[in-house]
């Protein structure tokens, strides 16, 4: 159709708008006799338009060519330019694709001829970084601030009034009935036809609910993935840059949002709860008023379904088009995502995310009680939440759990049991899961131990009746009962009224009650604690109508904030947005949500949290007798009696403290004590605790990024010994050993000669690297040439962790002079222990006397010799050897599909993943790691980084994991690198 220089785009009077069939060759022409640049062009895609990177001999891009569909016309040219020009001077911080500019200020615009007629051709400025799209999955952070810069660009373009506005475009969320009316002919398969026109008509009728309320102004209307351009360099891939202002219009402003979201929900991994941190994010730029929230996830449905229909009809007029037909299985994963729960579950979920969600709605009190004759009092309430004495002891893992507890309640005198509604349940809980199992309850279960009837608690209508099932009205809301296969007392359509009798149930019986709002979609039993906010609001708690007090939402949702308000801030947590966590069992934590994550870095518990043998132990030591250590009882001799013979000679005197920092501390307390020498030597990259001298001691620059310039003086360091990443690496790795004796050989030369040499004997803090073999041997020879100590850190690595040693000396086959060891040996509870010789110890008499209210306590000594007891009895180091060798073969064999993983270091159940950019460079993927850490969490699994440069995964879990624990964990670290785009 022929273009006028102010006439404007209606959708609906063109036949279809296939994109301009421009050759490189041609545009490389337009470029060079219209706009005055003389570059070679590549095509770029597009669904309607023609791009083309402009570079020159080098390769460098120049600019973006850009020729319009012929059907735009060039006031809407004008005002997409003049609209990116408003949104770069607005937001410096936005890099915008604007349109360059003559010296004199003129846009460097032309109109050409294509074989549908005259185009406005134009240069725009490129933007270095790549698009956001394609399938990697999206991390919070990328998210929010994607729907940051939609909400700069709605603030930007609100009072943006221009005549190239005034078009009709089949991407304005007001026209999608009409569009998806007009091209739903081009959905071959009937099925998804259907599909999509369903869901148009339902999510056209709720946006006309609150349409009239939402404002309009002008929207960019594409801040899809495709448009938004990630920082070069940024990783994750963060987005700064805008590009693409072609379907620049004036419609409702919360579109801009919805298009954002619409285009995350095809990536790898990301379901609808995922797109929350950007409706965050886009509420505290730009609020969204209550219209707008009700209005989102419609329109979010909305712009999938014209997604979907337009990329059929132009796939089916522009054959040629790559770009369009490469996008059809996208964009119809984009709507499944979309309609993949109900809107009010999705609106509700938006609205609490942005605290618009009203107070939850109760259902109207009872005449009477739903169970006729059946005391409250009769009733137990069973409580299945991870917080429940009845989960103790891994009863979540047991199938049959529930059954067992209310059998157990109804045997104990109940006459009936009832579960909570909304308590997410542990019970419900998969053990090893990528996705969250659905543990919040909609509803109550009841059991019956005798025959009842239940009756009407106030006058309704009977909905539905049948074998097994009843519904009937209960004011504003629809009360569900199942049951066993027993026809009811009632028929469909009946009218009754409080009191009568609506089933009989048998003794033994079970049945499910359950409110839920009239008009609401059907609602499962059980529901994702991810999607809890939105199934909630849509039920209401049966319990009042068995008498029993509602149950208590009110839990407050500012524990983090309340940690940070009265606990040091120092003392950090794990994740920006942890689980929390009050439970664990074996190799699992569990959330309050009925989350079991993989636990990969809880080395303090070796046997597995919550040990059954520990907890008897405590408990049964604390009934009889809790002092200090200056008493005297059997349990202190006997665990250090253990202890020693662990050990070789002549270490055979303990001391027992609380933690490995205070074992540290004490080692080098002794060290220098008795050599008389107050020097001493360390290992940079190292770490060995919180107290004074065991921080003087620490290296690692990740607890204190200042860690080498603020060593008191009598700390002398040598290099790490680091085979992988260090100054000598591979078979030069044996001259780090010499350089360190040289080291220590210097400073006696010079006066200074060290009373002690104190170092990890498997390097933990480095993420569990191997020390050059031979390395103690020489260093130790070292310092004791000169009257020094050798004090071995085993906090982390001791007691059987490396599988093939108890200890980590016995790798490097030494004997220390001082032994530091805590962490494992308490399994949770604080215990740590110094061992030496009786001829270290006694000098100790000469710096006065030593004693720990709690070390050797009676309950210290008791889980000190529980643990012992438990690790030889069910051969955890052993287990190390085996889960630990098969998980590393799973590990190295990853390597070979993922190129950022550089080596896996470690030994049994120490191990440590070492991410790197390069694997010749070793460039440490520090935020890489990070980002990973963060998926992991998502799909199941705790792990975290070490390391100076945080690169480097600790995998360290309770020794108990299986192998089918083990592989889980592969197999998630596969799939999460694969999400995040690092597969080779």
């Amino acid at each position: 159709m022929p273009r006028t220089e102010h006439r404007t785009i209606d959708f609906f009077a063109e036949d279809a708008l296939p994109a301009p069939r421009t050759t490189p060759a041609e545009a490389e022409h337009i470029a060079a006799q219209n706009l005055g640049i003389a570059a070679h062009a590549d095509s770029l895609g597009s669904q309607q338009d023609a791009n083309f990177a402009l570079r020159d001999g080098a390769g460098s891009v120049l600019a973006v060519l850009k020729i319009a569909n012929p059907a735009f016309g060039p006031v809407e040219v004008e005002a997409q330019d003049a609209a990116a020009d408003l949104v770069a001077s607005a937001y410096p911080e936005l890099r915008v694709a604007t349109v360059l500019r003559h010296p004199d200020g003129t846009p460097r615009r032309t109109t050409v001829d294509t074989d549908n007629g005259l185009a406005v051709a134009r240069l725009l400025r490129h933007l270095p970084g790549d698009a956001l799209s394609g399938p990697r999955h999206l991390s919070p952070g990328t998210v929010a601030a994607m729907g940051t810069i939609a909400a700069k660009m709605s603030t930007a373009l609100r009072d943006f009034r221009h005549p190239g506005l005034d078009r009709v475009l089949q991407w304005d969320p007001r026209h999608s009935d009409r569009v998806v009316a007009h091209l739903a002919r081009h959905i071959d398969e009937p099925d998804r036809r259907t599909a999509v026109q369903d869901a148009t008509a339902e999510a056209w009728a709720r946006v006309q609910e609150v349409a009239a309320a939402l404002p309009q102004q002008a929207v960019h209307l594409d801040l899809t993935d495709d448009n938004l351009i990630r920082r070069p360099g940024s990783r994750p891939p963060m987005p700064d840059g805008v590009i693409d202002f072609g379907d620049l219009t004036t419609s409702w402003a919360v579109g801009e949002l919805a298009v954002s979201l619409s285009s995350m929900l095809h990536h790898d991994g990301v379901e609808p709860h995922h797109v929350l941190p950007a409706v965050r994010a886009f509420h505290a730029v730009r609020p969204l008023s209550a219209p707008e929230a009700e209005a989102l996830w419609p329109l979010v449905v909305l712009r999938a379904a014209v997604l979907v229909v337009s990329g059929r009809q132009q796939a089916a007029v522009d054959t040629d088009n790559a770009y369009a037909t490469g996008a059809l299985d996208r964009e119809w994963h984009v709507f499944e995502q979309a309609v993949r729960l109900p809107l009010p579950v999705m609106t509700r979920l938006i609205t609490d995310a942005i605290d618009l969600a009203g107070v939850p709605v109760a259902a109207d009190v009872p005449e009477l009680p739903l169970l006729r004759g059946i005391a409250t009092d009769g009733i137990a309430v069973l409580d299945l939440s991870p917080d429940s004495d009845s989960m103790d002891g891994g009863a979540w893992l047991d199938s049959g759990a529930e059954d067992a507890y209310a059998a157990a309640a109804l045997t104990n005198g109940a006459v009936a049991t009832a579960t909570r509604y909304a308590q997410a349940r542990l019970s419900g809980a998969p053990a090893l899961s990528a996705r969250s199992g659905a543990t919040v309850p909609t509803g109550i279960d009841l059991r019956l131990g005798l025959a009842a009837v239940l009756q009407a608690p106030r006058a309704g209508e009977v909905l539905a009746a049948g074998d097994g099932t009843l519904e009937i009205t209960h004011g504003a809301f629809v009360l569900t009962v199942s049951f066993p296969a027993t026809a009811p007392a009632v028929a469909a359509g009946a009218t009754v009224k409080a009191g009568d009798d609506l089933v009989h149930l048998a003794a033994g019986s079970r049945a499910r009650l359950a409110l839920r709002r009239s008009g609401s979609p059907e609602v499962p039993s059980l529901v994702r604690p991810e999607y809890a906010a939105g199934w909630l609001p849509l039920t209401a708690d049966p319990a009042p109508l068995l008498g029993l007090p509602a149950t208590d939402r009110t839990e407050r949702a500012d524990l983090l904030e309340r940690r940070g308000a009265v606990f040091a801030t120092v003392q950090e947590h794990y994740y920006a947005s942890p689980p929390r966590i009050e439970r664990g069992w074996l190799h699992f934590l569990l959330s309050t949500e009925g989350r079991s994550y993989l636990d990969i870095v809880n080395n303090v518990t070796p046997l597995g949290h919550a040990h059954p043998r520990v907890e008897q132990a405590v408990a049964r030591q604390l009934r009889r007798l809790n002092t200090n250590s200056r008493f005297h009882y059997a349990s202190v001799v006997e665990f250090t009696e253990r202890l020693t013979a662990l050990l070789p000679e002549p270490l055979d005197t303990v001391f027992l403290v609380n933690s490995g920092s205070e074992a540290v501390d004490l080692g080098l307390r002794l060290a220098i004590g008795a050599s008389g020498r107050p020097d001493v030597v360390a290992v940079r990259e190292a770490y060995h605790g919180w107290t004074y001298a065991s921080d003087a001691v620490s290296t690692s620059l990740q607890d204190n990024p200042n860690a080498l310039a603020t060593r008191p003086r009598w700390v002398h360091t040598v290099d790490s010994p680091n085979s992988y990443r260090g100054r000598h690496r591979g078979t030069d790795a044996a001259r780090y050993a010499p350089e360190a004796a040289a080291v220590i050989d210097g400073l006696a030369a010079a006066g200074h000669p060290a009373g002690a040499f104190v170092s990890e004997t498997f390097y933990g803090n480095a993420g569990g690297v191997a020390l050059p073999d031979g390395y103690l041997a020489e260093v130790y020879a070292a310092v004791r040439r000169h009257g020094g100590l050798a004090v071995a850190d085993e906090v982390q690595v001791g007691y059987g962790r490396l599988g093939h040693w108890f200890w980590g000396f016995e790798q490097q086959q030494v004997v220390p002079d001082i032994v530091c060891v805590a962490k494992a040996m308490g399994n949770g509870h604080p215990l740590g222990a110094v061992i030496t010789s009786r001829q270290v110890a006694d000098r100790y008499r000469e710096q006065g006397y030593f004693f720990s209210s709690t070390g050797g306590s009676p309950v210290s000594s008791v889980v000190g010799l529980t643990v012992l007891d438990t690790l030889r009895d069910e051969d955890l180091q052993g287990n190390a050897v085996r889960v630990g060798g098969h998980l590393k073969n799973r590990l190295r064999v990853l390597a070979n599909r993922h190129p950022v993983i550089g080596t896996v270091h470690g030994s049994g159940l120490y191990l440590g993943l070492e991410l790197v950019r390069d694997r010749t460079t070793l460039e440490p993927a520090t935020e890489e790691t990070a980002e990973l850490c963060d998926r992991m969490l998502d799909l199941g699994v705790v792990v975290q980084p070490t390391g100076d440069h945080l690169n480097i995964l600790k995998i360290k879990p309770p020794l108990c994991i299986d192998t089918t624990a083990a592989d889980f964990f592969a197999d998630t670290l596969d799939l999460a690198l694969t999400q995040l785009g690092h597969a080779g």
